[in-house]
């Protein structure tokens, strides 16, 4: 049994039609989610239903002529190697696509299987009414619906969305590129939060499995990286005596991996991606640098941005009872654990080629220091890393952190990842980094 889901982007709906009519003509028992959802509640289905797999039509946050598949396995993970080699192999034998069976005989879900994911994450009866107020946008894609409705069950009902970006919208006229992470995409929720004076602003990318977060402060506004995010969702389960293996990518903060140990609990770090992370066996959380969270991998192990904005109100609204914010509780880690402060840059290339020349530069020639900071180790992760597959990348550590930099997965750029002790050292870093890849830094 497998089954499919989709969002609203261009041919969504299409592309999920034709991928329910070739599984039934093979003779495969399918499922057709009822209507547009988010990735999320795809995830969850396949477990919750048993299914084998599940296919998701969506490109995510990438721009809005995209568009795409997400595969899962019957766990609710990702394909990784050495399942994707094998359906490459099948796609390459399949002859002239005129030629493949097709079948109308699906069934389509009712929505009873978005109200068992609600129920899932946000639990079976309506908590007590929050006076929290959240500023919150979907970036014109399919997650708001499913999250207000989550947000009222946990009793978080001063929820203010933006219009303009509140429907389904595959174009997605407001923003130059529906992600959360890229400069100016956050403006109009983040306009909206000081109109009304909101405590949390919550941004969803368009099919709602990453989440951003800003919080205000005496100071205004301040929006949160993804590993303060993650590290501060990881604290809170960490102190409610959450036990198990908590796991982060190579390039996110690795002061998630003194919380653990500080709570006698397993740290591991997996290459990038959640194909990696979700297959990490006793998993009790997971995310990665690119704001995803995987607060409940009982739901589903892949990211869920609804799931992770329910965390995040639900923490905010404890602390803010308390009288302290998420920043004063992050405030707290640093001055425990040592300041970890972490900034990606960017840098773009004209094709692949050129990033693969630069990427043979620095592993033949890394540089013996940068941004004033002594080179002290140098990784070449196509050798692996502390167990971990090999991968085309350069770890280099520092005196004050480390940075990775390897070629984007996606996109024809090259990525530094870098963590630092202190905000000079920081900027330092990220300054001396433009010249050492090429100059043209995002």
């Amino acid at each position: 049994m497998v089954v499919v889901g989709y969002d609203a982007r261009h041919q969504s709906d299409a592309f999920a039609r034709e991928c329910v009519a070739v599984l039934a003509g093979a003779g495969v028992r399918t499922l057709l989610m009822p209507g547009r959802i988010p990735t999320p509640v795809l995830a969850f289905a396949i477990g919750h239903l048993g299914a084998s797999a599940g296919v998701m039509v969506t490109a995510s946050h990438n721009p809005a002529s995209d568009n795409g598949l997400k595969i899962y396995l019957g766990d609710t993970t990702l394909v990784a190697a050495p399942v994707d080699a094998g359906i490459a192999a099948r796609m390459a034998a399949v002859g002239p696509v005129d030629a493949i069976p097709r079948s109308d005989s699906h069934e389509t879900l009712d929505e009873s299987i978005v109200e068992a994911y609600v129920t899932a994450v946000a639990g079976p009866e309506p908590r007590p009414r929050s006076s929290l107020t959240v500023a919150y946008t979907p970036l014109h894609g399919v997650g708001a619906a499913v999250f207000l409705a989550v947000a009222e069950r946990a009793g978080f009902t001063d929820v203010h969305v933006v219009a303009e970006q509140a429907e389904p919208d595959p174009e997605f006229p407001t923003v130059p590129y529906p992600n959360p992470e890229e400069p100016g995409a956050l403006d109009r929720v983040l306009a909206l939060a000081e109109r009304i004076d909101a405590d949390l602003v919550l941004a969803h990318d368009p099919d709602a499995d990453r989440c951003a977060v800003a919080v205000r402060t005496e100071a205004g506004l301040t929006v949160l990286s993804g590993d303060e995010v993650g590290v501060l969702l990881a604290d809170d389960l960490l102190s409610r005596g959450v036990t198990g293996t908590f796991a982060s990518t190579l390039v996110s903060s690795e002061l998630l991996g003194e919380l653990a140990e500080a709570h006698g609990q397993r740290w591991v770090q997996t290459l990038t991606g959640f194909k990696w992370l979700g297959k990490v066996p006793d998993l009790a959380f997971a995310y990665e640098e690119a704001l995803g969270y995987c607060v409940n991998p009982a739901v589903s192990r892949d990211k869920d941005g609804i799931a992770a904005a329910l965390a995040v109100m639900v923490l905010a609204d404890r602390l803010r009872e308390a009288g302290r914010t998420l920043l004063d509780r992050r405030d707290e880690l640093y001055r425990a654990y040592g300041t970890h402060l972490t900034r990606q840059v960017s840098v773009r290339v004209h094709d692949s080629a050129e990033a693969h020349t630069v990427m043979e530069r620095l592993h033949a020639s890394p540089p013996a220091s940068l941004g004033g900071f002594t080179v002290r180790t140098v990784d070449d992760l196509r050798d692996g890393y502390r167990g971990l597959p090999p991968t085309d990348g350069v770890r280099l550590g520092l005196d004050q952190g480390r940075v990775i930099v390897r070629p984007s997965g996606t996109e024809p750029k090259l990525k530094a990842y870098i963590e630092a002790h202190d905000a000079n050292a920081l900027a330092g870093i990220a300054e001396a980094l433009g010249p050492l890849l090429g100059n043209r830094v995002s």
